[in-house]
């Protein structure tokens, strides 16, 4: 509800209202009597005189009307007003009286009230309640424009001086709301008030709390000024007090200043953090300036811009930077850090432009950041980040037969334990979209001639490897690599006795290069020499392919007649494939150099065989001939199971094993060791598809020697068995909640990311306060309507636990190990649809530790959030106290006490 309903309500609706009532020049002659009742609803146009039965007792010549130019009528609309009980006009006292359910209409406005009294006398309207012996004080006046609704208890409104008295009153500001006894309207945007309270709480008969205003001015839709203004909780005052306070009122975009949040840290003193100033630059960009000082000497700023045009993209922008200083200058701890992070999120509206697509994720800075780094808003699970990546591309369609698509992207990832950085600026990809030269234009393609079919694909890097040191500074670019790479697949599919699908293709690739090498030995310095030639360079290779495979389905049953089984039947899919591939060797593209080597008989010399295409950004061609089989089975396998449901006709269908899959490789070229390990992986999922599994492990025909090498000798003949198991992993994850209890959980595949099960961010800033806001309220939508639980007792408490587990196992070389081996758990209890707790955490079985964990404590106190976080051991022992108002225009009265961790000697 907007400020200016106060305007529209008097100097609009009554003062044009009562005006017109006496437009003629007299109001009903004397000695007529309107003082009997009349119909519930009376329209009156009062664009024309009236006649003597409504509200004038005879038509009156307008005196007024002697310019040549006719005046423009007083309204625009016809005034409509009823009552239930009764409408009169007191002719000596000159009032007007509508009594039990008044209602004036005018336009889009509008005005209900048990009582209506209008004295032309005093130029005075009275708009009030009515007293009822059993409900009390009833039908309170309430004012409609459109939208925007007033609720007094009472009005008093001069039409002449354009002033009032609002007594009691309730009107919307902003996000808040004013609760009044007297509200005086000076002017059309000057108002008074007095002993009223500013609240945002949704109770307003009885809110949970409110800032008690002994005086204030309001500014409709611009501010509101106050004198002394106090805290009231559950109308229990508060010892905060503050001499007078601003309330900002504009109802648009507006520029200010961010209030800062203090405190103190153990190794850098007190500080400010996340103050500053806010430009409103239009209405579709906005920038946050803002910044960070500790009386240590460290700072920090941030800059925060937003921006979006409907229908066309929105983004966002950050950058961030913190100087942070430790100890103090002359002690040996004394050091200096700088430390930044630039974030960027752009996406384009899928209606803006059908044929190409712009967007952004960008993610770059110092690999330190979010582990050095001593702002509030970066702490919480971003200290467990280990990787930042970013990414920003541009495509093109262009529709036609063929399709060609082009796109430009440029990538970054960066590890933040090794501080290694790859980027590609740019990547470009092109396509030509799939041709059938054979084909007919009309009908479907049959045979092996009409399905031939081939692309054209192109690829263009210019490769970045550095280290975080190095980021942004010229060295970066000093080892870059740069090519392109082309590439046209032929193929073609066709079917072998009727069961049987075979495909078989051929691959042509050329690459080009912009950096070759040439090696060679130094005899004086004894080492092999490197010389980087630039310069432009071009391999070309090829190779063929061909597969064939088929799907075999095999079905158990287990029915029996005159029985009945619980176990219907059993299905088992097999796909089972044979593929066969063939790759030249390119050795013209391979050199050699003489390498002298010292050995027992004395120095002597040995080639050694180089590719000038090594450091290629591709890679260098394949030196040696290839000639293998690929054997593939995958594997299937559903159960039917009797329904426990009675009413059900069909047996229930259940997965036993998604996958199975068993592949291995033969390779014909080769001298020894011509069979691949076998590879074997699978996966499930148990419990109504609330448990998922996912398991392999890899199979070695071949065995090992002495040295724990692989030896031209199958395991089983060298005393073993058929094979040797050299590595397996199985992963579960398992997600339990009581609320979808009952229910399909088709849907609900327990998730396999480790990451979903780390702590979540326990940060209370505020864009962490409103998510947490918008996922309860987002909770509370989803209940069933019919259900009201209590607020202080639920008798279904709602609950949710999420457990990963992961082992891995290693014996390529004997080893015979567990490699690792963890499991991660996190849940949430909602005690109540107010009281909510967490944890986070995990232990390392092998060695025996746990890893990082996190407890939460979440209370939603109506217009309040209060939060507590606690991280209890490891080097980041901690725990965070908060407590503040939702709404985002009292978003500093709040209350926060942290313990940082100790300091780190």
């Amino acid at each position: 509800m907007h400020t200016n309903n106060f305007k529209i309500l008097f100097a609009l609706s009554f003062t044009v209202f009562i005006n017109t009532l006496s437009y003629s020049q007299d109001i009903p002659q004397k000695g007529k009597s309107i003082g009997a009742t009349v119909k519930d609803s009376t329209v009156v146009n009062l664009n024309k005189p009236a006649e003597p039965e409504t509200l004038n007792a005879e038509k009156a010549a307008d005196t007024t009307v002697t310019d040549s130019v006719k005046p423009k009528e007083l309204l625009e609309h016809i005034v409509k007003y009823s009552a239930t009980d009764y409408t009169k006009f007191n002719n000596k006292k000159q009032q007007l009286y509508l009594y039990n359910n008044a209602k004036i209409d005018y336009g889009d406005m509008n005005i209900t009230a048990g009582s209506i009294t209008i004295d032309y006398g005093t130029n005075t309207v009275y708009a009030r309640g009515i007293t009822d012996t059993i409900e009390g004080y009833t039908q309170k006046p309430v004012f409609t424009q459109g939208s925007n609704v007033v609720e007094p208890d009472s009005i008093v409104f001069n039409t002449k001086s354009q002033k009032a008295l609002i007594y009691n009153s309730v009107t919307e500001q902003g996000e808040g709301n004013v609760i009044a006894r007297v509200t005086k309207k000076e002017n059309d945007s000057v108002y008074f008030i007095k002993n009223a309270k500013y609240t945002t709480a949704e109770n307003l008969e009885d809110p949970d709390y409110y800032i008690r205003l002994l005086k204030a001015k309001i500014v409709p839709g611009k501010k509101i000024v106050t004198g002394p203004a106090g805290i009231y909780i559950y109308d229990v005052p508060t010892p905060v007090w503050l001499p007078f306070s601003f309330f900002p009122q504009s109802e648009k975009h507006t520029s200010g200043i961010i209030i800062p949040t203090f405190g103190e840290q153990n190794d850098r003193g007190y500080f400010l953090q996340n103050g500053g100033y806010y430009f409103a630059i239009s209405d579709y960009m906005d920038l946050a300036v803002l910044g960070d000082y500790y009386t240590n000497g460290s700072f920090g700023l941030r800059l925060e811009n937003t921006y979006a045009k409907r229908y066309r993209f929105r983004g966002n922008l950050a950058f961030r930077y913190e100087n942070l200083i430790t100890s103090e200058r002359g002690f040996p701890d004394y050091a200096r850090n700088t430390i930044y992070n630039l974030r960027w999120s752009h996406s384009q509206d899928s209606k803006a432009n059908p044929s190409s697509r712009f967007s952004a994720s960008v993610n770059l800075g110092s690999s330190t950041y979010y582990r050095n780094s001593i702002n509030q808003i970066n702490a919480g699970s971003n200290y467990l980040t280990n990787t930042l990546s970013s990414s920003v591309s541009y495509s093109k369609t262009f529709e036609g037969e063929p399709q060609v698509n082009y796109s430009l992207t440029a990538t970054h990832s960066q590890n933040t334990n090794t501080q290694t950085i790859n980027m590609t600026l740019p990547t470009f990809q092109g396509s030509v979209g799939r041709m059938y030269p054979f084909a007919s234009k009309s009908g479907s393609k049959k045979g092996i001639i009409q399905n031939i079919n081939l692309q054209y694909n192109v690829r263009g890097e210019n490769r970045i490897a550095t280290v975080d040191s190095l980021f942004f500074k010229k060295e970066m670019f000093d080892d870059a690599r740069a090519g392109f790479q082309h590439t046209i697949p032929i193929s073609t599919n066709f079917k072998v006795f009727k069961h049987f699908s075979v495909s078989a293709g051929a691959n042509y690739n050329e690459v080009w290069t912009f950096k070759t090498i040439d090696k060679r030995f130094n005899t004086v310095l004894g080492e092999e020499e490197v010389e980087t030639i630039n310069g432009f360079d071009a391999y070309r290779t090829y190779n063929f392919s061909t597969s064939i495979g088929t799907t075999v389905y095999g079905m158990f049953n287990f029915e029996k007649e005159g029985k009945d089984t619980k176990l219907k039947a059993i299905r088992h899919v097999m796909r089972p494939s044979i593929s066969y591939n063939i790759n030249p060797a390119f050795d013209k593209y391979y050199n050699t150099y003489e390498e002298e080597v010292i050995t027992a008989d004395g120095l002597t010399t040995r080639d050694v065989e180089f590719s000038r295409f090594e450091d290629a950004i591709f890679g260098a061609p394949n030196k040696n001939f290839s000639s293998s089989m690929g054997i593939s089975l995958a594997n299937n396998f559903e159960a039917k199971v009797k329904d426990r449901d009675s009413t059900a006709t069909e047996p229930k269908k259940i997965k036993l094993l998604n996958s199975l899959n068993f592949s291995s490789a033969y390779n014909f070229a080769a001298d020894s060791l011509q069979w691949s390990p076998v590879r074997v992986s699978g996966s499930t999922q148990l419990f109504q598809n609330q448990m998922s599994i996912n398991f392999g492990a890899t199979l070695d025909p071949y065995a090992l020697d002495n040295n724990n090498t692989r030896i031209n000798t199958f395991n089983i003949d060298n005393g073993g068995s058929l094979f040797r198991l050299t590595s397996a992993n199985l992963t579960a994850s398992w997600s339990l909640s009581n609320k979808n209890k009952g229910k399909d959980k088709s849907n609900n595949v327990a998730s396999d990311n480790p990451e979903d099960f780390l702590p979540k961010n326990m940060d209370f800033s505020n864009e962490q306060i409103n998510e947490y806001q918008n996922n309860k309220d987002s909770k509370k939508g989803n209940k069933d309507d019919n259900e009201e639980p209590s607020k202080f007792f639920n008798h279904k408490i709602p609950w949710n636990v999420r457990l990963a587990y992961a082992v891995n196992y290693a014996n390529s070389r004997r080893q015979n190990e567990i490699s690792s081996h963890s499991l991660m758990f996190s849940g949430d209890i909602e005690l109540t649809s107010k009281w909510s707790i967490g944890a986070s955490s995990g232990y390392d079985i092998k060695n025996q530790g746990f890893t990082y964990t996190q407890f939460r404590f979440q209370r939603d106190l109506e217009s309040w959030n209060m939060n507590f976080s606690w991280i209890p051991f490891s080097d980041r022992t901690s725990w965070n106290f908060f407590i503040g108002i939702k709404s985002s225009i009292l978003k500093d009265l709040k209350y926060e006490k942290r313990r940082q961790p100790d300091q780190q000697l």
